[in-house]
């Protein structure tokens, strides 16, 4: 029962977004959904196969791009080589992640559009938004 209604929750976020909830899509966004931090295509793909999900490493790569580009799901990039994903909160937040665990911790202040602003004009620059990662170790890990 459980795996419909997240089956069906999935569904409606990504109508929501404009994505097609086709059943490999539906099958990536669950399981990114259970990931507390952020997760690379390869890791992702390779829960899904365990799962017995059958489905190709590209489409996993496809389908986390569609993602990003709908605005499901952030990317970060502090994992040399490969971007991974995470799915946050739909509210204006940035990011702490630990460089060595890579717990990602999502800080909604922003005390940053003031001093956007200022540089933007300094700049002749209009700024249509800010993403702000900060790399770090986390508690556990200093």
């Amino acid at each position: 029962m459980r795996a419909k209604r997240e089956e069906g929750s999935t569904d409606r976020l990504l109508r929501a977004a404009g994505v097609q909830p086709t059943p490999k899509r539906i099958a990536v966004f669950a399981e990114l959904m259970r990931e507390p931090d952020d997760v690379t295509a390869q890791t992702l793909h390779g829960r899904l196969r365990k799962r017995g999900e059958r489905l190709g490493l590209a489409t996993v790569y496809r389908t986390l791009q569609t993602f990003a580009e709908a605005g499901l799901v952030d990317t970060f990039s502090h994992n040399p080589g490969e971007v991974c994903y995470r799915r946050c909160g739909d509210e204006h937040h940035h990011h702490l992640v630990c460089s060595r665990c890579h717990r990602v911790v999502e800080v909604a202040e922003c005390g940053l559009d003031g001093w956007l602003a200022r540089v933007s004009a300094n700049h002749g620059f209009v700024a249509t938004g800010h993403r702000l990662e900060i790399d770090g170790l986390c508690g556990a890990c200093r």
